[in-house]
């Protein structure tokens, strides 16, 4: 884990800077302290398939849990719905 990565919970602040031009991933990622090369090394995915991760090209779970673990998150953090503040969520 790079020495400016954060160990504290991952916070509803976090949580609440997600927006359709920021995912999950780069949320998480930012509030962990990570750089896309940081996490590439700690999860040993490749920078592009993070970012492509992180733009929504790429959605494979795989992908997700492996930058999770690396994170030290839920799965399920790093899906946008799971992680918006229920006040923000759109109900069908």
């Amino acid at each position: 884990m790079p020495q400016i990565a954060k160990r504290e919970p991952y916070s509803e602040l976090a949580a609440s800077t997600v927006t359709p031009e920021r995912s999950a991933v780069r949320t998480a990622r930012e509030a962990r302290g990570y750089s896309i090369e940081e996490l590439s090394l700690a999860c040993g995915l490749a920078a592009y398939e993070i970012a492509d991760v992180e733009s929504g090209k790429d959605a494979d779970p795989s992908k997700r849990r492996r930058i999770a673990s690396a994170l030290q998150l839920p799965e399920s953090a790093l899906f946008d719905e799971a992680v918006l503040p229920a006040k923000r969520r759109s109900v069908s």
